[in-house]
């Protein structure tokens, strides 16, 4: 008796089991939750960026981290760290490269981490945004895309820039090439702003960005060079007095991506990254350009004590050309012809 009432018990469990699964299965399937418990676990994409937030590109980048997650519902997690996961360019770009965090973008030193982007550095061979914008999200830019995985093993997500550089000094404004002499400006550390610098009549001090404001503060340096959206953003008014806008470097980086996640993304995802990148691309470029002229320039700088002083651009175009371009030509021979020659 006791062994017929054990294996009731046992069979009624079992009854209720299958019950119980059927009609959770049935109850699951009837509310639309089936993905839930096959869903995969989402992929998490962290992206450094070496500046916070209100700097332009940081809040192009912030901005498409949440509509990644919005647009993915959830299946890409990006996650974008201004300013806080790690403080300089190629500690980031190292980082990508060996997959210890999957984006993140060189800043202003992409000329270091790439050295073929140090052509577009040349002063005043880029000769406008337009130009600039149709050459790095066309044939130019799809070329360097594909160097870059092959050397690199990384995937280019887009090209953005910080603008053309202009003069900051403490002393006096930089009109034309000759207010350059015996000036002592800060550049950064990849060989070819040094050359501008010294090309155009000033003495280069090579100097890490952590540096900067306190060699400005203590007369080590006579000033530097940045575009307007980052004068603003580093308040670099705080230590200087004039604003002398040269546009006489163009500053392209671009963001990347470990080329190894790349491949391991879904075809719809990597369409969703790209798209939701030019659409970054895009507000970087608004926000930077929509500062680089005389009249904004002022509206955001004067205020704060800084005078806005219009350079004869023709004057150091002139100088460029003559001292510094003939050695980048033949560094850069077949590049530099395409961007000579390439039709805005």
């Amino acid at each position: 008796m006791s062994t017929i009432m054990k294996i009731s018990s046992k069979n009624l469990a079992s009854v209720r089991r299958r019950s119980l699964v059927k009609g959770g299965i049935a109850t699951i399937l009837a509310t639309g939750m089936a993905p839930t418990f096959a869903r995969a676990e989402a992929k998490k994409l962290v992206m450094a960026h070496i500046n916070a937030l209100p700097e332009s590109a940081a809040v192009a980048f912030d901005w498409q981290a949440k509509e990644v997650r919005e647009r993915s519902k959830g299946e890409l997690d990006m996650q974008f760290f201004g300013s806080t996961l790690m403080s300089k360019e190629l500690d980031i770009m190292n980082a990508v490269k060996s997959g210890n965090i999957q984006m993140g973008n060189p800043g202003g030193a992409a000329a270091t981490v790439f050295p073929e982007m140090g052509v577009f550095l040349v002063p005043y061979l880029v000769k406008s945004y337009d130009h600039a914008y149709k050459m790095f999200n066309g044939a130019i830019g799809d070329k360097l895309d594909k160097q870059f995985q092959d050397k690199y093993k990384l995937k280019t997500m887009c090209f953005f820039d910080y603008g053309f550089r202009h003069f900051w000094t403490s002393k006096k404004g930089i009109k034309e090439p000759k207010d350059l002499r015996g000036s002592k400006i800060r550049v950064q550390q990849a060989k070819v702003f040094g050359d501008t610098i010294n090309g155009l009549g000033g003495n280069a001090v090579p100097m890490a960005w952590g540096e900067v404001i306190s060699a400005a503060k203590q007369g080590v340096i006579d000033g530097g060079d940045l575009p307007i959206v980052n004068m603003i953003a580093l308040k670099i008014y705080e230590v200087s007095k004039y604003c002398s806008m040269t546009f006489h470097n163009y500053g392209p980086t671009l963001n990347t991506m470990n080329l190894a996640t790349w491949e391991g993304l879904s075809e719809p995802h990597k369409k969703l990254m790209l798209e939701t990148s030019r659409e970054a691309q895009n507000k970087c470029r608004q926000l930077t350009e929509s500062v680089d002229n005389a009249a904004a320039a002022k509206k955001e700088l004067e205020p704060k004590g800084m005078t806005i002083v219009e350079a004869d651009i023709e004057a150091f175009r002139k100088v460029a050309q003559d001292k510094i371009w003939p050695s980048y030509k033949s560094q850069f021979s077949g590049l530099w012809d395409e961007i000579v020659g390439f039709k805005a």
